[in-house]
């Protein structure tokens, strides 16, 4: 994700913060709920597709980019779904 007129990159803990900023404006006078559990869930699934995709599907490589053991990474994918 790149700023359109200077193609800095913009780094991913803002573009978070400001989601997250508009995500507790649309709650209005609800309360948030579970947040931590609620994001970890809306993340970490693309983020291990990305990860193999970027890999070609190789698991050991993929675990590496997230800094996951090889087993932990496919407890996950078994997790979410996703194809070994």
């Amino acid at each position: 994700m790149e700023t359109a007129k200077q193609n800095i990159p913009i780094p991913l803990s803002l573009y978070v913060k400001e989601r997250m900023e508009i995500y507790f404006a649309q709650l209005s006078d609800h309360d948030a709920v579970d947040l931590h559990a609620l994001v970890i869930g809306e993340v970490e699934k693309p983020l291990l597709e990305a990860a193999l995709a970027h890999s070609g599907y190789n698991q050991t490589k993929a675990a590496k980019v997230l800094g996951l053991s090889r087993s932990t990474l496919r407890k996950k994918m078994e997790f979410y779904g996703l194809s070994q």
